[in-house]
């Protein structure tokens, strides 16, 4: 088992006295009194801790080490040690990453967790502290801010600029929750130690763990994961603010489809369920999701389990995180052809897991928006077919969707996403639309973190459900552009006690470019 659960249940008993500086018997590398053959063998935290998937009573707590050991979560609370967790034991089978998943947690209370690695020798290794809040189970304000698209078209960590300075701006923000929409990754592009951007200007990477060549094995896979966490500024985020994450293509490769053979010669392996097998099981191993089992028996790399989830943040809102990935058809033959961009299992879930809730909000976090369309006719990737008649292709999922909502009453959903690099804010109405079996709706997009910028789509949006672009922002030259010229978003959602939901476009600066507030229904 490389994941542990643990219940702190109603009678678990306070260590009085304790604060959580105290750690008994703990020494982290270098500290005073420390003898030099423990200093030796204790290990690092290679990558650093994290929390995710934190609900009103749940928290997953995650941590990477230099070398084999056991994971160790010494949980506080106002100062108060409640208990020290024995976690799961990490070797090469999960690149040394492993996790707790905490049950049982209090709602509305923020918790400390002090983490480290024990060797097979007993040494303890270097500690690091993470912290989090669970959502209130009453009406109470509480944040999330998404975004997406992380060291995209070779542009990664660079020096020379601070590294990903958007991940700072995003913490600033002092959000309760981050959602990763996808894109975690671009495990299919290379990231060279230097190249000339189309301005003229050199931009300079650091390189690391096999970067720069596309990744086509599980090593080079979890080498893109390792690679974006060599950044302060994501460490300092993760450290702090809980990680709710998709997967979309990147994490493999770009436009993926189950099924597809590549045509690209920078690949040797070139079956996409094979690479996909590789970079899931790559993601699941360094992003703090739920997974039971990450030791898959099988030998595919998949981890037993859907990854489409709902994450409860109490009487307000209801997180709907979606995989719109593993489940498609092909993205050359949908056009008119009926097939789906979920599956049936996940529609029926979807369908079914909103008209359920009784959450003021609905938020579904989707790896891709709604109505911009592909630029390739023969790779139209997303959900829609950039006609704007009545649904076919993927649409008919989505109408069913819709309109099963619509017959339920459901009321104050709301779309986020990335994956466009760029910012917007879409409403979908039925006066508008070809398809009018639906209550209107909002969508918004916002990203990329750190990667390239391409024109804005707004004159293409696909008419099917109607959408209307009230705001957008992003690159508007004629060239592709750099992160170095601005042009990197993240969003931010704020619901107040009352259940007003003020949604707040960000750029990469953390100033706001636009603001809604939305009354619930």
């Amino acid at each position: 088992m490389v994941d542990t659960d643990w219940q702190v249940g109603r009678r678990t008993a306070l260590l009085g006295g304790v604060g959580i500086g105290a750690v008994p018997g703990l020494m982290a590398v270098g500290w005073p009194g420390a003898a030099p053959n423990q200093i030796r063998s204790r290990l690092p935290l290679a990558h650093g801790a994290r929390s995710g998937e934190v609900t009103t009573d749940s928290a997953v707590v995650w941590a990477r080490s230099a070398g084999s050991g056991r994971l160790t979560v010494r949980l506080a609370s106002n100062g108060r040690v409640l208990r020290t967790v024995r976690g799961p034991w990490a070797d090469e089978r999960t690149d040394h990453t492993a996790r707790v998943q905490l049950r049982g947690l209090a709602p509305g209370r923020r918790y400390d967790a002090t983490v480290w690695f024990t060797n097979d020798a007993g040494a303890t290794g270097q500690t690091e502290r993470v912290s989090f809040s669970t959502a209130p189970v009453h009406a109470a304000a509480q944040s999330v801010v998404w975004s997406g698209d992380t060291c995209g078209q070779g542009f990664g960590i660079n020096e020379e600029l601070g590294g990903l300075t958007t991940y700072r701006a995003v913490l600033r923000t002092q959000p309760d929750l981050f959602v990763h929409c996808g894109d975690t990754v671009y495990a299919d592009l290379e990231i060279p130690p230097s190249f000339t951007e189309e301005s003229g200007v050199v931009w300079r990477n650091v390189v690391s763990d096999g970067v720069e060549k596309v990744s086509e094995t599980l090593e080079e896979f979890r080498g893109r994961q390792r690679y974006v966490l060599q950044d302060t500024h994501v460490r300092e985020l993760y450290a702090q603010v809980p990680t709710i994450a998709q997967w979309d293509d990147h994490e493999t490769c770009n436009n993926w489809y189950p099924g597809e053979l590549l045509e690209d010669d920078r690949y040797t392996e070139r079956r996409c369920d094979v690479l996909a097998a590789r970079g899931r099981r790559a993601w699941q191993e360094y992003q703090p999701v739920p997974v039971r089992t990450l030791i898959d028996r099988s030998g595919d790399g998949y981890a037993t389990g859907r990854i489409y989830r709902r994450v409860p943040r109490g009487q307000h809102l209801d997180l709907f995180v979606l995989d719109m990935r593993s489940y498609r058809g092909p993205n050359d033959t949908f056009r008119v052809r009926p097939q789906g961009i979920l599956g049936a299992d996940q529609e029926r879930w979807l369908t079914d897991s909103v008209i359920a809730s009784t959450a003021t909000w609905k938020v579904i976090s989707a790896d891709l928006p709604l109505s911009i369309p592909s630029t390739h006719d023969d790779d139209l990737d997303g959900p829609c077919n950039g006609d704007d008649g009545p649904p076919l292709g993927r649409e008919p999922e989505l109408a069913r969707i819709l309109s099963a909502w619509r017959r339920a009453g459901v009321r104050n959903v709301v779309f986020v996403t990335a994956d466009v690099h760029y910012t917007a804010a879409h409403h979908y109405a039925p006066e508008r639309a070809a398809y009018t079996d639906f209550d209107p709706f909002w969508e918004f997009v916002s990203g990329p973190l750190a990667a390239e910028t391409f024109p804005r789509k707004d004159g293409v949006l696909d008419g099917t459900f109607g959408p209307q672009v009230v705001f957008s922002k992003g690159n508007d030259s004629p060239r592709r552009q750099s992160p170095r010229d601005g042009n990197q978003f993240f969003g931010h959602l704020a619901i107040d006690a009352a259940g007003a939901l003020t949604v707040t476009l960000h750029e990469a600066s953390g100033a706001a470019v636009w603001s809604r507030t939305l009354d619930p229904a």
